[in-house]
């Protein structure tokens, strides 16, 4: 599974936050009094902001001991645990009124490897990284980024528990992991994730660019029955049945994504670039579209949904003139726009790569050490918020999101 690993390096509105100036004081004062109207004590805030300038000053690791030691006596490092680890101030609200603040395209959803020392911080295990092609200790979550064209920023995630934490009840009861807590994939924790931001707080609708190595089709039906607007990475051996007219070999039973695509392969139109880094020298940027759908499956597999009720897909393959086709498969039920605007979401989880290697580690997404589950949670609902500090004051001068309607999915068979 593709993942992002975070180096060392670092009410809700319907408005995006007014950026009167590049000062990163004064966006922090605007964000930090719209996003902590649920804590209603006063000492929490204010504990809550300490935090937040523990994050956005200290030089390397912001552990609650050196927030502390920045803070002097305005805060012991004994307070300070305690309204990281045990206090009772619920973060999801907070997410929330962030993710409404920043008014984003769209939401990203990626996975996270957070490499470990040691063997107490919770959820840590051995994994295999792709991105550091060995197998590390490490934690791994799932982050949920509201994302534009200029700049992204966590507002949610989900912390993947693997076996050895949740069928241990010794370790389960130190963490004080909560009981509703069970066992699941990566994938399923992404889907998880995902839901919950676009369907669980609210927020106005967005579409939902699901970044894993390879969505499998069970889960994307699951997300595609919600009509979230969605486009997924999927695998080339996806199964999928051709309902596109023009592509020759149409009604002639299951293919996989990587073979239709291929078949497809004179529809291909010039774009605008499908990545976040410039295009190679002399390469266009290419992209083609397929109307598909999933293979159908029993009625008991299916929620016995009548068939006039399962959704259209596009398909679309992207790549460059030269390179190889197609280099990337992508799975939407947003069939009834223009095949740019669904590159234009592609490209915005290049930006999240972006964000999260220049941004993320130094505002300590990957330093919390306690073993306690809602310690982390919290923890790392406070880097959210410093990193939006940092994006916002580095993006003041950036055009912001216009408010117009984004397309909804297709309810078209």
């Amino acid at each position: 599974m593709t993942d992002v690993y975070v180096h060392d390096a670092h009410a809700v509105h319907d408005i995006p936050i007014p950026l009167r100036s590049a000062s990163r004081d004064v966006i922090l004062a605007e964000l930090a009094s719209r996003v902590f109207t649920s804590l209603t004590r006063s000492d929490q805030r204010r504990k809550g902001i300490q935090y937040l300038n523990g994050l956005l000053e200290i030089q390397g690791r912001k552990s609650i001991r050196n927030i502390a030691a920045l803070l002097g006596e305005h805060v012991s490092e004994q307070n300070l645990h305690h309204f990281i680890c045990d206090s009772t101030w619920d973060w999801v609200p907070i997410r929330r009124a962030l993710a409404g603040a920043l008014l984003p395209e769209a939401w990203v959803v990626r996975p996270v490897i957070i490499p470990k020392a040691g063997q107490h911080s919770v959820g840590v295990d051995r994994h295999f990284s792709r991105a550091l092609g060995q197998t590390v200790n490490a934690q791994r979550a799932v982050g949920v980024w509201a994302t534009s064209e200029h700049l992204s920023a966590p507002v949610n995630w989900r912390l993947h528990l693997p076996p050895s934490w949740l069928m241990d009840d010794s370790r389960r009861s130190q963490a004080a992991i909560p009981d509703e807590m069970n066992a699941e994939t990566m994938e399923e924790c992404s889907v998880e994730a995902a839901l919950e931001t676009a369907m669980g707080w609210g927020l106005p609708v967005r579409p939902t660019v699901l970044d894993l190595d390879e969505a499998h089709a069970p889960l994307l039906e699951r997300l595609t029955t919600t009509r979230t607007p969605l486009l997924a990475r999927v695998g080339p051996n996806t199964p999928l049945t051709v309902t596109d007219p023009v592509v020759p070999g149409r009604g002639q039973g299951i293919r996989s994504a990587h073979e239709i695509m291929v078949m497809a392969k004179n529809m291909r139109r010039p774009v605008s670039g499908w990545r976040h880094a410039p295009e190679p020298v002399g390469r266009r940027a290419l992209a083609a579209a397929v109307r598909v759908g999933f293979p159908a499956r029993p009625a008991r597999l299916t929620g016995n949904s009548p068939a006039s009720e399962r959704r259209g897909l596009v398909l679309v393959g992207m790549g460059e003139d030269g390179g190889r086709w197609p280099a990337e498969l992508w799975l939407s039920n947003l069939t009834t726009v223009p095949t740019d605007y669904l590159v234009r979401l592609r490209r915005l989880a290049d930006r999240v790569d972006h964000d999260a290697l220049g941004i993320a580690g130094r505002v300590g997404i990957r330093d919390f050490t306690g073993r306690s589950f809602n310690g982390w949670h919290r923890h790392i609902t406070l880097a959210s918020i410093a990193h939006a500090v940092v994006a916002l004051a580095g993006n003041a001068h950036a055009p912001q999101p216009t408010r117009h309607q984004l397309p909804h999915a297709s309810s078209r068979s």
